[in-house]
């Protein structure tokens, strides 16, 4: 797929960028009681828990790593996605290589691409998108930094950003 852009890519008239999302859940509840050992002690807890989404953008030809905050995803946030890669990248043409969560796929996606792309030939589509294979989590790069747990904070981000701009990932 990449080979046969080279030239494309190399000049800067197309940006390809592996992208991916990060959930991160916090808030959970977790702590000890004193109480007798066979009797069971109830505590009233409002257990509400926070969350935090971050799109994540790893720059093919520059290794540089574009993180995009929202309050979840969906295919309102991940429209807002694209326009921030587009903001950054204003003179190219974009070729997102990400997962086939169903809001990549959604029907409001699709409409917002199809505006965009409107009477272009394909070849100079604006954004176009591209799938990694199904069930090969190898394939995306951003798969082993992006961490999705509930011990996590957004301070790993932070961390995150830093690494991927620093090491050469691919």
């Amino acid at each position: 797929m990449l080979a046969g852009r080279r030239e494309e890519i190399e000049s800067g008239e197309l940006v390809v960028f592996m992208a991916d999302e990060c959930h991160l859940l916090w808030g959970d509840v977790n702590g000890y009681v004193w109480g007798k050992t066979r009797e069971r002690v109830s505590v009233p807890v409002s257990n509400a828990r926070c969350q935090q989404t971050y799109f994540g953008a790893l720059d093919y030809k520059t290794k540089e790593f574009f993180i995009y905050k929202a309050k979840k995803a969906n295919s309102e946030t991940t429209i807002g996605f694209l326009e921030y890669l587009q903001f950054i990248s204003p003179q190219a043409k974009i070729l997102i290589i990400w997962d086939g969560a169903s809001y990549h796929r959604s029907g409001q996606i699709k409409e917002y691409l199809d505006s965009l792309n409107a009477e272009l030939e394909k070849e100079q589509w604006l954004i176009t998108c591209e799938r990694f294979a199904p069930n090969a989590p190898q394939q995306n790069p951003l798969r082993r930094y992006l961490v999705t747990s509930k011990k996590t904070d957004s301070r790993i981000l932070l961390f995150l950003s830093f690494f991927l701009c620093t090491q050469g990932v691919i």
